[in-house]
């Protein structure tokens, strides 16, 4: 199940629940719309991988599967990530 992190890790900008601005890669490192595709280049820092729109879990099952309220804060060091993607 997804964790639903609930902010950007870039930038920090909130990304609630039922944001259609949240990207996610395979491992769920979270990015709002704006850091995933004009900075990142839509290649996860962290992994290498792509990104996707995060699914929005639907509200009647919110209170048995919250999402998660723990925020993942590790701007990208955005020259180094483009040095390494352009090889």
């Amino acid at each position: 199940m997804l964790e639903i992190r609930p902010s950007c890790e870039h930038c920090n900008k909130s990304l609630p629940v039922d944001s259609t601005e949240a990207m996610i890669c395979s491992f769920e490192c979270t990015y709002c719309v704006s850091c995933a595709e004009d900075i990142l280049k839509n290649v996860c820092p962290n992994c290498g991988g792509s990104f996707q729109i995060r699914p929005i879990r639907p509200a009647y099952l919110l209170d048995k599967y919250p999402a998660s309220t723990k925020t993942v804060f590790k701007p990208v060091d955005v020259e180094a990530h483009l040095n390494r993607i352009k090889k």
